[in-house]
């Protein structure tokens, strides 16, 4: 006897109530879904590392994900190793005076500056600085359970972080095997294309990534040695790590070399250190807009294959509705849901739907140049 099924309405009336569910899950629990998703990253970028040992090394796969975290451990732990010492190369180089340091501190704080004819007295400045600091600091020295409370609750949180990863590593692909399992067979073929698709695309975008950081590297060692900022090359280094954090890395290089500047000046330039300073931070502050809206819309936007507009919009979408941690992965993310909405659209008006890679090669420049290249091959 033919098991009966169920009829529209009902498959219509129970696929309700678990979105709904779904939907109720996401809002009661709403704080563990940034770990989650940091979990997911982490996996993702350590997974084809884990791969590539276990091909090479015959071990379990948990020793191998142990061995992947030990790694890159050490890659972090040797960074601050590495720049720390051109750091005290430069600095023994430079014969830093501490002495004379504080003496232009000093000077710097007794001294008026008038700017647009308004008088600004530093010291009396730092004096409410310092009342203002007090006054925050006072209260959060009277919560220090909270605040113990507070470092005892991220380390929970990183130590779940780091457990959820290894295990999406270890049994990433029983959960794909699991769930490739449950999808009806008629649409297999569809899920298997949009899952190499978004996985594509996030692969080409951390490639890019890594490309936008070490581009942005060499031009501030270049610019900063052309310059003449103290510590240009481990600055450089510097400056191409934080690139994985588009605003804060900015605030933070900028705030260390304006430190840099004003305190030590130009190597080289015969002008007042606190010129140099402006010009440290009017270049910075141009540079930051040619990385937002032309490097990383180039960069970023040509390797997952958007248009440099929708991935500026994406950005601010980004930092409006995540923060600026979620500046980066705006790019993959609209890549990601271009690829489901092309599938979703073509599916609700019943058009004809033809998967076509968003990742494939891109076409050749346009350019003179190349076109007469082109010309002459053909007519060899």
């Amino acid at each position: 006897m033919e098991r009966p099924r169920w009829p529209y309405a009902t498959k219509l009336t129970i696929s309700l109530l678990l979105l709904a569910f779904f939907i109720y899950l996401l809002s009661r629990f709403n704080e563990i879904i940034p770990p989650i998703i940091i979990a997911l990253i982490i996996a993702y970028i350590l997974n084809p590392i884990a791969n590539y040992l276990q091909l090479h090394i015959r071990l379990p796969r948990s020793l191998i994900i142990l061995l992947t975290y030990i790694i890159v451990l050490v890659i972090f732990i040797s960074i601050p190793i590495v720049i720390i010492p051109l750091f005290a190369g430069d600095i023994s180089s430079a014969q830093i005076n501490t002495q004379q340091l504080i003496k232009s501190l000093k000077d710097a704080l007794a001294q008026q500056y008038n700017v647009l004819g308004i008088t600004i007295h530093p010291s009396a400045l730092l004096d409410q600085i310092i009342v203002t600091l007090q006054g925050y600091i006072q209260p959060v020295i009277g919560q220090t359970v909270a605040i113990v409370m507070s470092i005892i609750t991220s380390i929970i949180w990183i130590i779940f972080i780091l457990l959820v990863s290894f295990y999406l590593i270890k049994d990433g692909n029983k959960l794909e095997e699991w769930l490739t399992s449950h999808i009806p067979p008629v649409f297999l073929t569809d899920y298997k294309w949009i899952h190499d698709e978004i996985n594509q695309i996030w692969g080409a975008f951390f490639r890019g990534q890594l490309l936008l950081s070490t581009i942005v590297a060499v031009i501030f060692i270049v610019v900063g040695s052309i310059l003449g900022l103290p510590f240009a090359f481990a600055m450089g280094i510097l400056a191409g790590i934080l690139e994985f954090f588009p605003s804060v890395g900015h605030a933070i290089w900028l705030f260390i070399a304006s430190l840099l500047a004003f305190f030590l000046g130009s190597t080289w330039m015969p002008i007042q250190n606190w010129a140099f300073m402006l010009i440290i931070i009017g270049l910075h502050l141009f540079f930051e807009q040619f990385d937002l809206n032309y490097l990383i819309p180039r960069i970023i936007g040509r390797s997952v294959h958007l248009p440099p507009l929708v991935v500026i919009l994406g950005i601010v979408a980004a930092a409006l509705l995540a923060g600026v941690f979620a500046i980066p992965f705006a790019a993959p993310t609209i890549a990601s849901a271009r690829i489901i909405g092309r599938y979703i659209f073509a599916n609700i008006f019943d058009m004809k739907w033809t998967p076509i890679s968003v990742t494939q090669p891109l076409p050749p420049p346009k350019t003179y140049w190349w076109k007469r290249k082109q010309r002459n091959g053909n007519m060899s």
